[in-house]
């Protein structure tokens, strides 16, 4: 497969299941990639077993995949650096990079991390402005199930960074005849519409756990797709970029695939379990649990009008009755679509 020609050494920083399918992918297509995860008991035995059983089963590493649990290794001379970390622990990997005093100067800095800091109500790209200004910063995004990008499966994403020839010089790298790229230059948009798809997908799977059917979960899909391009316009991204693959692609994918985690953690508290005993028992991370925190103060610090938002963060940290949260939001004051 050919590659780019600007771009031969990528450093992975996050060992789940998306940073080791995206470590895959790139070495097949004969990138120099070397996987990092932070925790070294674990990420020894991947090395030595070639295989992620508990983020990404049933595919096994390449052999020219180099994984480390030593940042630093990970980080010395690449040309390109994916920051592959849930929104959650984002910041404290952020502060390692710049702990470590590798030199980071016009490195391209790739995030395909999906959520929203509940503190500071920042996405990843303000983070990364605020703790690595000297890397040049891009977000790739869009309706991407890890296992099915693993397999082969015709997917698609975009690329997103500030200047066009920044995302262009991304998009060669990625783009293949299984991976399809596109451009954008609206981060703001990028990043929101795949933070905020796993909020609608909770309620989607909150739905489904009540046993109710399509035409709720449409319902909820498309209206939620008004909040994410209201909250958006509110935070200086282009309301077309919601229409397109980091917003209504990636929402119709994670609320309707069974593989999408923040889906089934919706479908489990409709059904009654507590949030606290599901994600007791999840060895990964259901994004939209964090970001309903985060983008329901955003709407309250913005008086930003998101109904379904506000629900599902009642449902999760005010343990209201999923049902009542339904029944709510269908005898709201009428209005015009």
């Amino acid at each position: 497969m050919a590659r780019s020609k600007t771009i031969s050494r990528i450093g992975v920083l996050g060992d789940g299941g998306w940073g080791t399918t995206l470590a895959i992918y790139l070495a097949r297509r004969n990138y120099d990639v070397t996987l990092w995860g932070p925790f070294p008991d674990y990420i020894r035995k991947v090395a030595r077993n070639r295989y992620n059983a508990k983020f990404l089963p049933g595919v096994y590493l390449p052999e020219s995949i180099t994984v480390t649990a030593d940042l630093s290794q990970a980080l010395r001379d690449q040309d390109l650096t994916i920051l592959a970390i849930p929104s959650k622990y984002a910041q404290s990997v952020l502060d390692r990079v710049r702990q470590t005093g590798v030199a980071l100067d016009q490195r391209l800095f790739l995030s395909v991390t999906k959520g929203i800091d509940t503190e500071r109500l920042l996405r990843v790209s303000q983070m990364v402005e605020q703790t690595l200004p000297e890397v040049v910063f891009a977000v790739l995004s869009g309706p991407t199930i890890a296992p099915e990008v693993a397999r082969g499966i015709p997917s698609s994403a975009v690329v997103g960074a500030r200047k066009a020839a920044v995302a262009k010089k991304i998009q060669a790298v990625f783009n293949s005849e299984t991976f399809r790229i596109y451009t954008n230059t609206d981060i703001i948009g990028i990043e929101l519409g795949g933070s905020m798809k796993n909020v609608i997908a909770l309620a989607c799977g909150v739905c489904d756990g009540l046993g109710f059917g399509t035409n709720t979960k449409s319902a909820l899909l498309t209206r939620g797709l008004a909040e994410m391009t209201r909250m958006g316009k509110c935070l200086g991204a282009r309301p077309k970029t919601f229409f397109g693959l980091t917003g209504v692609g990636d929402l119709v994918t994670t609320c309707f695939s069974p593989r999408s985690r923040n889906r089934t953690v919706g479908q489990q508290l409709g059904e009654g379990r507590s949030l606290k005993a599901i994600i007791g028992q999840m060895a990964m991370v259901a994004e939209g649990v964090e970001t309903a925190k985060a983008a329901y103060k955003i709407c309250q610090q913005y008086d930003i009008s998101m109904p379904i938002t506000t629900e599902v963060y009642k449902i999760l940290y005010h343990n209201k009755s999923p049902r009542k949260a339904v029944t709510e939001l269908m005898t709201r004051k009428m209005k015009t679509e």
